[in-house]
């Protein structure tokens, strides 16, 4: 049995590191499998399951977009209400002081800003909705070689990492130059008006437009702060509303491919 041990033993170490080799697992010279059907879904833009994927997103897009929409428009209804509930209070009787005028100012000013950061958010979901729109419902209806054809990547990583696309400014700009310029003309208009005529005076002094500074300064004294102060102010605010309205370029990015906005 010795024997027989021995002879076994010499004949493994005579085949040496070969027949360790051998008894190994080879190693596979095989290439790595390819990705998954799921990891190559984004590259086959004919299959049924993406078309149908983009779809149900496009439509929840467009689920979200109106939805902020409303948002926009609730903000907007509410200030439309309220410098006609202060046009009503101050304009039908002369006991009522003209400080009303400037307090819908401020009120529409606030609604103003709260309906900018909602811009913000729709300002998203409605720039998902263009890109669907314009880089794959456009180009099956009239296809351009290679138009855009990162678009996918693009809409993937804002999903990963939403961002806003416009700062809080631009939304001020666009907002006030669609909708509130023309409450804040209106109020300026009525305020004017409460301040220059005799029977809307609480004072019931006469005065009129023809009237001196003096007196029209007299009717717009406010508290402990006089006339000219006020109007001062007033003047100062709406240059700098005309100035953001109208001077200062806002970044329309919206508006670079056709003029439709909202």
């Amino acid at each position: 049995m010795s024997q027989t041990t021995k002879a076994a033993k010499s004949a493994d170490a005579a085949k040496g590191p070969k027949s360790i080799e051998a008894n190994a697992p080879e190693r596979s010279t095989e290439k790595a499998a390819p990705p998954r059907a799921s990891d190559t879904l984004a590259l086959k833009l004919s299959s049924p399951e993406f078309t149908t994927t983009l779809s149900h997103f496009h439509r929840a897009e467009i689920a979200r977009m109106a939805g902020w929409r409303d948002r926009l428009d609730r903000t907007s209804n509410w200030a439309i209400t309220v410098v006609a509930a202060m046009l009503s209070v101050s304009l039908s009787t002369p006991s009522a002081h003209h400080g009303v005028l400037l307090f819908a100012m401020l009120l529409i000013t606030l609604l103003l800003w709260i309906e900018a950061r909602r811009y913000r958010f729709f300002d998203v979901y409605r720039a998902r909705v263009r890109q669907f729109e314009r880089y794959y419902f456009a180009q099956i209806f009239s296809p351009q070689p290679d138009y855009a054809s990162n678009w996918l990547a693009i809409l993937g990583e804002g999903l990963r990492s939403p961002r806003f696309l416009i700062t809080q400014r631009a939304a001020l700009i666009r907002r006030l130059r669609r909708n509130y310029i023309f409450m804040y003309t209106i109020l300026l208009l009525a305020w004017i008006l409460k301040i220059t005529t005799p029977s809307l005076s609480r004072e019931g002094s006469p005065i009129g437009f023809g009237a001196s500074l003096v007196d029209t300064f007299r009717v717009a004294t406010l508290g402990p702060i006089p006339g000219v102060v006020v109007v001062s102010g007033v003047a100062a605010c709406y240059l700098a509303l005309l100035a953001a309205a109208f001077l200062i370029r806002a970044d329309d990015g919206e508006l670079s491919v056709g003029d439709v906005h909202v």
